[in-house]
């Protein structure tokens, strides 16, 4: 008898930046960015994830207060129209205050609660959950020629020294997720190691964030070279390896694909 194959959450992205790697500021205006979280919803995702700083490789910080004025209104207007679930992508304690204040429920901090001393204690006293993900170094530099000993084992390492920080301060074990960071300061040889050690990830006892969507190492391993737009089929392979190796949910530009292909994925071992 094979194991029930369980879902992953789809966690939909919406960008309130002029800058971001993918959509390049496709929805930086306020109305446009609701009509894409209001289809993203349609779509089937579970989970709203709002940025309003972009952190691809070289990107220029945002000051706060800037931050909070592009993703408070959507975040407000997104829960006045629906019950979804919403996790604000910032590294900022100060806009994860006022993001959870206006109905976000999750932080997700590529920063692991480093980019403030007193990240972990607003992170408790928010009582949100809190997805840890690793980075090395910051957005600026972090693809000048990373390098690991064991990528996965330090990986690793971090992440659970993060975890064990953010419950020192008073963060609950079950409010914690962990995210390996497929292409934060890795190459391709290191973001495929960490996907096939997914499930050692998932075995730590967290629930695990996969974020490959239209990744570069996608691109590294396709013989066309191909943009962002193009890169569907490398990410849903992604998310369908993510998926079979346990982790809790993925997070995708292209969120009708995603739930089409984990539909047929569940289907195929006899899943409703």
């Amino acid at each position: 008898m094979t194991a029930a194959r369980l879902r992953p959450r789809i966690m939909g992205i919406v960008n309130v930046t002029p800058d971001s790697f993918s959509d390049g500021g496709r929805f930086f205006d306020p109305g446009a960015a609701l009509d894409q979280a209001r289809r993203l919803i349609d779509e089937g995702a579970d989970i709203l994830d709002i940025g309003g700083e972009s952190t691809r490789p070289g990107a220029t910080p945002v000051p706060a207060a800037e931050e909070i004025a592009r993703v408070v209104p959507l975040i407000a207007a997104i829960r006045a129209a629906s019950e979804v679930t919403i996790s604000i992508d910032t590294m900022k304690p100060a806009v994860a205050r006022a993001a959870v204040a206006a109905g976000a429920t999750i932080w997700n901090d590529v920063a692991a609660l480093r980019f403030a001393l007193d990240a972990p204690e607003v992170a408790a006293e928010l009582g949100c959950e809190v997805i840890l993900m690793h980075m090395l170094g910051e957005p600026g530099t972090m693809q000048d020629d990373p390098r690991y000993g064991d990528v996965v084992a330090e990986v690793e390492a971090f992440l659970l020294a993060r975890a064990f920080t953010a419950m020192a301060a008073g963060v609950a074990k079950e409010k914690i997720w962990l995210d390996p960071g497929i292409g934060f300061g890795k190459t391709p040889a290191h973001n495929l190691a960490l996907l096939a050690a997914l499930p050692r990830f998932v075995a730590l006892g967290y629930p695990v964030l996969l974020g490959a969507s239209r990744k570069r190492f996608i691109a590294a391993l396709d013989p066309l070279g191909v943009e962002p737009t193009g890169r569907l089929g490398g990410s849903l392979a992604a998310h369908l390896h993510g998926a079979a190796a346990g982790v809790a949910a993925v997070r995708a530009h292209d969120v009708r694909e995603t739930a089409q292909a984990l539909a047929v994925w569940r289907a195929i071992g006899g899943e409703a």
